[in-house]
């Protein structure tokens, strides 16, 4: 319970504990977020660490002068689109062996299999449409490679998911994140952030018991 508290409050006060690491370790900063950005996409065991309010927490911090925002898009948009790649590969190579089994040590075998789903019903897009749904984003590129999606198909659309998820949140912190109503109400746009990114997720599974309910009719 208490990691999961933890947990809780690092994700809705990103900012702070961002603040606090900028503080600690200068320049490093940018190691930090490029290895927290690709873990999140790169490994299917890490589907937890914060991705949208990271992002947004990071452009606001480079507002302030502590970071440079520029450096920080590059960093993060390459370590969004190397990610990816690690992901499909070791989806490719390991994937297929993965649904065989019910029980997955690590991670929840019903979230590959949500992915698996939102794949089948977007195809390649959802390389691209994954970057903004939490734990998609993290499980899509391993369901390509699983899938076997043709490479350079797969790079198209990663290149350009990890350029739009990145520009998008990073840019925004940057320019509205230390306006003072945001900079009062931060935590709460980072609440907003994390409900928004996950309300495709929540209607799709709405919807899906919906229409299990009336086939079981």
């Amino acid at each position: 319970m208490d990691i999961l508290m933890h947990f809780i409050d690092v994700m809705l006060h990103v900012d702070k504990y961002l603040n606090a690491i900028a503080a600690d370790y200068g320049m490093w900063t940018y190691a930090i977020l490029f290895a927290i950005v690709f873990c999140e996409t790169g490994f299917v065991v890490t589907p937890f660490l914060p991705g949208d309010s990271l992002l947004f927490a990071a452009g606001a911090l480079s507002a302030g002068g502590v970071l440079d925002p520029h450096v920080i898009v590059g960093l993060l948009i390459t370590a969004a689109f190397i990610g990816d790649n690690v992901n499909y590969w070791i989806g490719r190579r390991v994937g297929p062996a993965v649904f065989e089994h019910d029980n997955i040590r690590f991670f929840k075998k019903e979230h590959l299999l949500k992915a698996h789903a939102f794949y089948e019903k977007h195809g390649g897009k959802t390389i691209i449409l994954a970057r903004f749904v939490p734990i998609i984003r993290t499980f899509a590129p391993f369901v390509a490679g699983i899938a076997r999606m043709t490479y350079p198909t797969f790079q198209a659309y990663n290149i350009v998911g990890a350029v739009i998820w990145v520009v998008l949140f990073v840019y925004s912190g940057y320019f509205f994140g230390n306006l003072p109503f945001i900079k009062r109400n931060f935590s709460a746009v980072i609440l907003a952030i994390i409900v928004i990114s996950v309300l495709p997720g929540v209607i799709e599974y709405l919807r899906h018991k919906k229409a299990a309910a009336a086939a079981g009719k």
